[in-house]
């Protein structure tokens, strides 16, 4: 599936006394591109947990590699690596100027909003994720979401 970019920019609360990026911001720059990756394939997080779905992180394994720092240009990638019934495992990168500063997998799980329990991607969702897999890679159309 194509990589989707998402830009950000280091604010002065993204940092430390130093000027450097604090750990935990790049996760809030990975979720910010993975709801606009969302809002770009036609669905918003409100309207799904209206629907009663809610999208939770499941598992997520991250390394850092450089620091980013205050007023940096950042991009932000997000890649669906797999799917499945309830699950969509993505590679997500924020880079400056294409050289990757913090790398990560992300595992997303569907889950029923008032239960907590994993539940189906609704079906006009898990039409969207095989719909763009297929464009993506036409010779993976038959994957089952």
């Amino acid at each position: 599936m194509s990589v989707f970019q998402w830009p950000v920019r280091v604010y002065i609360e993204d940092t430390d006394a130093g000027g450097i990026v604090y750990y935990v911001n790049y996760l809030k720059y990975m979720e910010r591109a993975r709801s606009e990756w969302l809002r770009a394939s036609g669905f918003t997080q409100q309207a799904l947990l209206e629907s009663g779905i809610q999208l939770v992180v499941h598992r997520l394994e991250c390394r850092y590699a450089r620091p980013a720092r205050l007023d940096d240009s950042l991009d932000v990638g997000v890649e669906v690596l797999t799917q499945g019934r309830c699950r969509l495992q993505f590679a997500q990168t924020v880079a400056r100027d294409s050289e990757p500063l913090c790398e990560a997998r992300v595992d997303i799980a569907c889950v029923d909003a008032k239960r907590f329990k994993p539940t189906q991607w609704p079906p006009a969702l898990a039409a969207a994720l095989i719909s763009r897999s297929a464009s993506d890679h036409p010779q993976d159309a038959q994957q089952s979401v």
